[in-house]
C-alpha cells in the first residue's frame, strides 16, 4: 500500500507531538510517587518522634530525643525537607503521676521537585501529626 504524497512526514510530526505528552505524563507519575513516599516518611517520623518523646524522663530530654528521632527517620527515608519544622508538644509532662498524659509530634516538610521540569508550582508541603501516651504511673 502506498501513501499519497500529502501524508509524507506525518509520522515524524505525530512522534514530535506525542513525546512531550508522554514525558509530561511520566513526570506527573514520578511527582505523585514522590508525594506519596514523602507523606509516608513524614508520618513515620512523627510516629517515631512521639513514641520517643513519650519514653523520655523529662520534658527537655523528650524534645531533644524526639527531634533527633524525627530527623533520623527523614534522613533514612531519603526525604530532604527545605526546611523541616518539627514541633514536640510536651506540655502534659507536668501532670502528676496517675493522671493520663500525651505527647504530640507535628512535622511539616516542604519538598521541591524542580528536577522534574514540570510547569507550575515546583514545591509541595507534607504534614503529619502523631500522639503517644505517657505511662500514667511513671514518675515524671
Amino acid at each position: 500500500m502506498n501513501r499519497s504524497k500529502g501524508e509524507r512526514g506525518s509520522a515524524s510530526i505525530e512522534v514530535a507531538m506525542g513525546v512531550p505528552a508522554i514525558a509530561l505524563f511520566l513526570a506527573l507519575v514520578i511527582l505523585g510517587g514522590r508525594i506519596a513516599l514523602a507523606q509516608q516518611a513524614v508520618q513515620a517520623a512523627a510516629a517515631n518522634a512521639a513514641r520517643t518523646a513519650s519514653l523520655a524522663r523529662t520534658q527537655a530530654d523528650a524534645r531533644s530525643q524526639a527531634q533527633h528521632a524525627a530527623n533520623r527517620v527523614l534522613a533514612n527515608q531519603g526525604v530532604h525537607c527545605t526546611p523541616a519544622t518539627i514541633t514536640i508538644d510536651t506540655s502534659q509532662f507536668t501532670r502528676p503521676p496517675g493522671t493520663p498524659a500525651l505527647v504530640t509530634a507535628s512535622i511539616t516538610c516542604r519538598l521541591t521537585a524542580t528536577d522534574l521540569g514540570l510547569p507550575g508550582p515546583t514545591s509541595f508541603t507534607v504534614t503529619a501529626h502523631q500522639t503517644s501516651s505517657i505511662d500514667t504511673y511513671r514518675g515524671r
